[in-house]
């Protein structure tokens, strides 16, 4: 913890410490079970906040603790990107040019389990290039998700790939903050990580490919493809501006916001001048106290995801102040005794610290010392170091159902209607490239895959 912080004493000792998250993990299994949407995790971890003060010995540190969670730069920005980018993909569906380039998909013929495949391709090339997982789901998914469901895709497999990709570039890009992070705190060079890192992440985006390929379900009835048929309107494709305008500036490294906000002004822009938009359409004051208009729409339709980020990043606050990343830490280095042990710890503490943290580069920067020390001591070399260490946020964090990870791309499945909806607890299932990532770690940790002499 920062210097100054006041650590929370709770009741009951280690149970009181837990009760929260405690309490989280089963309303959030409850809501799994139920087939819930985002508002079931909501209240889970409104739950979990509330669950905390009864056990709080200090309330007013436990309510400090909430608000420190609440000001971690990474809430803003997520909270920001949300809203920002649900404008943008407002503007893009509402255009009617999803279903433009659907039509033109299905009648080339590429449609089912290729369209997924393709999409997951796409996605880890999209996500490789910029470095942000949250980012490409805000790019990627208001285009590709709404046009494979409608050429024949199972939306759950559609998100699927879209996770997966995203997954993969942020485990491997080279300006992926949990690669920077990796290599930073184990004082390795990025070139050199990124290299080593190839031999995990590429086998396991192989292995995901194939998955997709063989075992992606195709919708029932084809009535998505049937309904796309003759729907093309060449004009719509001019709002594929928003897009490429946001892609374009997070290429050239531009903060995520402003990438978000050049596109939705450059979509105003586009859908006025080829008469898409109305001023009416996007923005309207009809009176008794009520707004109407695309933009008000986007904008009320991410309150759940948004109130459950508040949550999230309140209970982080709390688990931070409470001692127990520390004491993860500090019981898992127990275990530590060669080489095998010791990689087996950084596996397991950085798999849970992702998990209850929801952020892959928080759980690696809280790791970093301890996860030095022991490699050091036990002979781990520091690029394999960093790379359990990212190779494992990329596992656990992304098929946690709770973290951004699911509960964005739900988000922003459900948006289109209830035929594309997708529930948070569904998509780890389907993240193809996480589940072959944990194989690699399996065969990485006990077999020795990659495993070499300490390199200095």
């Amino acid at each position: 913890m920062e210097h100054g912080d006041k650590r929370i004493e709770f009741r009951f000792g280690r149970i009181g410490k837990l009760a929260p998250l405690i309490v989280a993990a089963a309303m959030i299994l409850w809501a799994a079970v139920s087939q819930s949407n985002v508002n079931g995790y909501v209240l889970a971890f409104f739950g979990a906040l509330v669950a905390g003060v009864v056990f709080a010995k200090d309330e007013k540190a436990y309510g400090e603790a909430l608000v420190y969670g609440l000001s971690k730069p990474m809430f803003g920005v997520i909270v920001m990107a949300v809203i920002l980018a649900a404008i943008s993909g407002k503007l893009i569906s509402a255009s009617g040019a999803v279903q433009t380039i659907a039509a033109y998909v299905v009648a080339a013929g590429f449609t089912g389990r290729l369209f997924v495949a393709a999409t997951f391709f796409i996605t880890c090339l999209l996500a490789f290039a910029t470095g942000t997982s949250v980012g490409t789901y805000f790019v990627v998914i208001p285009i590709l998700f709404p046009v494979g469901v409608m050429a024949g895709a199972a939306p759950e497999f559609m998100i699927g790939a879209i996770v997966s990709g995203a997954a993969f570039g942020d485990n491997l890009g080279p300006i992926s903050d949990t690669t920077i992070a990796s290599s930073a705190t184990q004082h390795a060079d990025l070139g050199t990580v990124v290299k080593t890192r190839m031999r995990y992440s590429l086998p396991a985006a192989a292995g995901a490919l194939v998955l997709f390929l063989l075992f992606s379900k195709t919708a029932e009835g084809g009535s998505a493809m049937e309904a796309v048929e003759g729907a093309a309107n060449p004009a719509s494709l001019a709002m594929l501006t928003v897009p490429a305008v946001i892609i374009v500036l997070c290429l050239m490294r531009k903060h995520l916001i402003t990438a978000l906000t050049w596109g939705i002004l450059s979509g105003i822009a586009v859908g006025l001048l080829f008469g898409i938009y109305t001023v009416e359409s996007l923005i309207s004051f009809p009176g008794g106290f009520s707004v109407s208009g695309a933009i008000i729409e986007a904008i009320s339709g991410t309150s759940g995801t948004v109130a459950m980020l508040i949550a999230v990043f309140a209970l982080l606050g709390v688990v931070e102040r409470s001692g127990l990343f520390e004491d993860v830490g500090a019981f898992l280095a127990r275990f530590a005794k060669n080489q095998r042990s010791t990689e087996a710890a950084i596996v397991l503490s950085a798999g849970i610290l992702s998990m209850v943290t929801g952020v892959i580069s928080v759980a690696i920067v809280a790791l970093g010392d301890l996860v030095n020390d022991l490699g050091e001591k036990a002979g781990v070399n520091r690029y394999r170091r960093a790379n359990l260490l990212d190779c494992t946020g990329c596992v656990f964090c992304f098929l946690a159902p709770w973290t951004v990870h699911c509960v964005i791309p739900a988000q922003q499945s459900a948006q289109f209607g209830e035929g594309f909806a997708v529930a948070p607890a569904a998509i780890p299932f389907v993240n193809y490239y996480s589940l072959s990532m944990l194989v690699m770690l399996a065969v990485a940790v006990i077999a020795g895959y990659g495993r070499k002499k300490k390199l200095g």
